[in-house]
């Protein structure tokens, strides 16, 4: 299964103090029980001092292999830990899909 995939390689790339990865597929226009649609939500000592954009770019770079070949589209939250401490609310809700209709 790719998520257990996605979830690996990032507990071995990150050791993450927090580690989310949810399957968003079925808020989009794919068959039923696709996974092609992720959202990672990723807390990571490893982040310290890092950018926004270097931190997604080193995700892109473990995921690489998935997101050429499985995922159509991975949302990325990533934070430090003082990050994750300071957000009562946790990671956003993704918007709903805005293309398409459904497959059935």
């Amino acid at each position: 299964m790719i998520k257990e995939r996605i979830q690996e390689k990032l507990q071995d790339a990150f050791s993450p103090l927090h580690l989310e990865v949810i399957n968003e597929s079925y808020m989009h226009a794919v068959p039923e029980g696709s996974e092609s649609h992720f959202k990672v939500v990723i807390v990571s000592a490893q982040f310290e001092g890092v950018r926004l954009i270097g931190r997604h770019r080193s995700v892109n770079g473990v995921l690489a292999e998935e997101l050429a070949n499985d995922i159509h589209a991975l949302a990325m939250h990533t934070y430090t830990e003082a990050e994750w401490q300071g957000m009562s609310e946790g990671a956003p809700s993704s918007p709903n899909c805005m293309g398409g209709s459904k497959i059935g």
